[in-house]
């Protein structure tokens, strides 16, 4: 399998296309969202996609809501490549180590219930069950001891999306 790769959103093209995947999986397939998904977090989110071959197969955005706490979310991945779980854990990795280097104290996220099990392997714990979209979600933190800062330079929101 050629390689993936899991960056900042930094163009146009990526751009359009990380935000057809969200479309795909949360208005078309998931149906959570009438006709967008996009809201106020995307303003100030950064967005991390999944590539292989040029194909964007994965997204997920992050953002600070005070300093110190950041969130995920919308993370999605491609149907054609669901049955490749390393997709999924490398976009929560790069999500966290990314707000980790940027001064992450503390990650949250919503996880849908059927991904909770998925994210407890990743080092997550469950805080509170929620209902969002009338759908069941956990309030889930990361374990950042298994989260390294790494070395991810933060650019500029309107570099990014």
């Amino acid at each position: 399998m050629t390689e993936m790769h899991f960056s900042l959103v930094r163009s146009e093209a990526e751009r359009a296309a990380y935000f057809a995947l969200r479309h795909a999986i949360f208005v078309e397939e998931q149906q959570l969202f009438t006709h967008s998904d996009h809201d106020a977090q995307d303003a100030t989110a950064y967005s991390i996609i999944a590539s292989l071959q040029n194909q964007v197969i994965g997204v997920v955005r992050i953002y600070e809501t005070e300093p110190g706490l950041w969130y995920g979310g919308r993370l999605g991945v491609h149907p054609d490549y669901r049955r490749v779980w390393q997709v999924g854990r490398g976009l929560i990795y790069k999500a966290v180590t990314t707000a980790h280097s940027w001064g992450c104290h503390r990650f949250l996220a919503t996880v849908q219930l059927q991904n909770v099990r998925f994210f407890k392997r990743q080092h997550w714990d469950s805080l509170e069950e929620l209902m969002i979209c009338n759908q069941p979600h956990h309030l889930m933190e990361a374990d950042l001891n298994y989260y390294p800062p790494v070395e991810e330079p933060r650019i500029a929101l309107r570099e990014a999306s």
